[in-house]
Order: structure tokens, then sequence, then C-alpha cells
């Protein structure tokens, strides 16, 4: 059986021969040090920076998929937002100019919104133009992945939330929740139209290799939600129920990524038809096995073992014993991955190979 027919079955809710292994996106150090060990030399090319990134990985080259065949891994993570080459502004501007034009220093800087309270200003914001999107050098890359019969999580990436974090801080976005509403309606409106737009046109071409349409925002803190559950509904869970339905448009499964303590909002996922759960941070509250188990038949989980504990300081013996106890529980309701994708260096590779082990047992 291929990875591609066992991450399909998953998805489908059957039972294949093992629960599947993901190795994640591993940081570039991390990835070099991996590459030492299994004699792949490193094609690693730098791509163009872009400090308003979420993600840790600013390299990428066919080393990646031959750490994946070496690993067994069955999922390729391939999204045009990993991609730098995807977005090709003629004057050099990015997507989403959060910060006018000013560098980041933290999260919680006040982005270009930070002042707003008229959402007309919002309406007259230069925002992005998806005629800008060239999603040539991704779909080279799902090709190569196909070949090697990898299941491949796909799609824009569309993580709306952080995008309005940074247009107003997140301390500012939180407030303005509640003392303008209408201005941060205004601006997810704008985001959610962009990501749509340039969705539909990404899985016009992409779609046909996709296994699951894979996007996020992370919405949990260690302790809790960032923000209440009433919140969530007002004003994210409706961008989430239109990636989902544009999705299922395109005979896509869809599986959502929030790292934190998202327990409270699972059953609104559920009901918005997402098909899977990315990466359940195994130590913050709410998100062990036991606490999920009651929505095992209603959610593929992906994750699930603790990238800051076990992982960096457990040995392959312990790692072991909680894939067996984790596919005790589930059975095949649950893709072995760490807890949080961007494994540091201080994940060893024998670790990683322990789980992969148990996984594929």
């Amino acid at each position: 059986m291929t990875s591609e027919e066992k991450i399909n079955l998953l998805l489908e809710g059957k039972s294949p021969d093992n629960n599947g292994f993901w190795l994640g996106n591993p940081t570039d150090e991390t990835k070099e040090m991996y590459y030492e060990h299994f004699n792949i030399t490193s094609d690693l090319s730098e791509q163009k920076s872009d400090e308003d990134s979420v993600l840790l990985t600013k390299k990428t080259g066919k080393a990646d998929l031959e750490l994946a065949l070496k690993l067994k891994s069955d999922i390729m993570w391939l999204s045009p937002e990993l991609d730098n080459n995807t977005w090709q502004h003629p004057e050099g501007k990015p997507m989403f100019d959060v910060l006018g034009g000013k560098p980041r220093e933290s999260l919680t800087q006040p982005g270009v919104f930070a002042n707003c309270e008229d959402y007309k200003e919002v309406l007259n914001f230069d925002w992005p133009d998806p005629e800008y999107l060239d999603f040539s050098s991704t779909l080279k890359k799902i090709k190569q992945a196909k070949e090697h019969d990898f299941a491949v999580f796909g799609g824009m990436w569309m993580q709306f939330f952080h995008i309005l974090c940074d247009f107003f801080g997140m301390e500012n976005y939180f407030i303005k929740m509640h003392e303008q509403p209408k201005v941060v309606e205004a601006a997810t409106e704008k985001v959610l139209d962009f990501y749509l737009k340039a969705n539909e046109l990404c899985l016009e071409e992409m779609s046909q290799y996709l296994d699951a349409q894979f996007f996020g925002n992370d919405l949990g803190s260690q302790l809790n939600l960032l923000i209440s559950p009433k919140s969530f509904k007002r004003f994210i869970l409706p961008g989430i129920k239109k990636i989902v339905q544009q999705a299922k448009k395109f005979d896509l499964k869809v599986v959502f990524h929030s790292c934190g303590a998202v327990a409270d909002i699972i059953p609104m996922l559920i009901d918005a038809g997402v098909d899977g759960l990315h990466p359940l941070q195994a130590k913050a509250s709410g998100m062990n096995i036991e606490e999920l188990y009651k929505y095992k038949d209603d959610l593929l989980f992906i994750g699930g073992i603790d990238t800051q504990e076990l992982l960096p300081f457990g040995s392959p013996e312990e790692i072991k014993a909680i894939v067996y106890k984790i596919k005790e529980m589930f059975g095949s309701k649950f893709i072995i991955s760490p807890s949080h994708e961007a494994l540091l260096p201080n994940v060893s590779v024998e670790n990683v190979i322990a789980m992969k082990e148990a996984a594929l047992q």
C-alpha cells in the first residue's frame, strides 16, 4: 500500500495496515542535522526572506523529499505559502504590508490598523491582487512528490487570523473585537477575500494532485484559547467555514492546523466540516489523548507526540510507549506526528526514528 492510498483511507475513516507517520516540517538547522545522519546531500536553496512568516523553514529543496523517503514519512506538505517564489509583485511589495514597511519587532507591535476606528479606512487600503501569484514552483514540487506516491497536503496556508493580528497588533486586535467590531469584520472580509480568490486559483491548478486542503491559524496558548469561544464564533469561524466549503467544492478533505489549547472549539470545527486536526499540542490544556478520545469518531487526529519534553529529552523506548498507547486507544483515527511540525535541533534523529518505527508497526 502506498502512502497516498494509506492516508486517503485514514481521511475516509477506514483502517489501513498502520496508522501512518508524518515527519512534519523541521527547521532548517534540524534538517541539516538529519541530512548528515542519512548521508543526504543538502541542496537547500535560500528563498527570499519573509520576516512576517509564521514558518520556521526558509529553505527548500529535493533533499526534503529524500529525507521523507528515508524516514518513510507518508505526507509532504507543499503549500504555495511555503514557497516565496509564489508571490511575484513587480515592485517587490509584500503580500500583506501589515506593518506599513516597518521592521518587525514583536507580535504585539502596532500594525497599520492599530488606531483605525472607521471601517472605510480598511476598505481604502492597498490590498493584494491574486494576479501576482505564480504557482509553478510549488506545482513542480507536488508532481515530484506524487512520483514517489506521497500523500500531499497543500493549498494556500490562509493564516488569516495571524495576518489580522499583525494588521492591528495582537492586543489591539483582541480589544477591537469588542470596541470596534465593524473595523475587525471589514479587515477580516478583505483578508479572506484575497485568500479565497488566491486559493481558488491555486486549487484549479493543484487539486487533482492534493489529498487534503491544509490550512492553519494558531488559536491557542498553552492554557486556553487566545480569544473567547464567543469571539471565535463571530470573527473566525465564518472564515473557516468558507475555506472548508471551497475545498469541498474541489472534492478535497480538509485538515486544520492550530497549536495550543483549542479543545473548546473542536465541536465547532467538526460542525464546520473539518476532517482532520493537527498538531495536538500534547502539553497544552485539554489536548492530551485521554481528553481528545471522545472525538475519535468525528476527526482524524494528526500529531500528538510531545515536542516540549518527550521528543527532546525522552528515550526511544519512552517515545515508542506513547505511540503504542495512542494506537491502542485510537486505532486508525490517528496519524503519528510531532505535536509541532517545526522540529528543533534538540530532537535527535534517533528519537524521530523511534517515533516512526512505532507508528508503522
